[in-house]
């Protein structure tokens, strides 16, 4: 029986997950640092955002000189197989995993 290597490139948590969790994280987020914190360019992070924006999940207001965004609550998961479950039971879970609860904000905090 011939051995298969393991893909190694597949990860369970999502850039689009990822990026909503930052965001909840810190509404004030800087697009920069949405890219730096998922290992993405600014170009890619920024359609992230765009799609999570197009499809109800994110909204963008822009203040003076910066972006406030805000997770849209009661928003459900997309593949049928979770679909009436909602996204922001695993957004706080994986705000949870994110930096030590001094570095997030108050709301945060548990």
């Amino acid at each position: 029986m011939e051995q298969v290597e393991p893909r190694t490139s597949w990860t369970f948590v999502t850039n689009h997950a990822r990026i909503l969790a930052m965001v909840l994280r810190d509404p004030e987020v800087r697009l920069r640092d949405l890219a730096d914190g998922c290992g993405l360019t600014e170009r890619a992070a920024g359609a992230i955002v765009g799609d999570l924006e197009n499809a109800g999940y994110l909204t963008r207001v822009r203040h003076g000189r910066r972006n406030h965004y805000e997770v849209t609550p009661g928003t459900l998961f997309r593949h049928p197989a979770e679909g009436h479950h909602e996204v922001a039971n695993l957004l706080h879970l994986l705000v949870g995993l994110g930096p030590p609860a001094g570095d997030r904000p108050p709301s945060l905090r548990r």
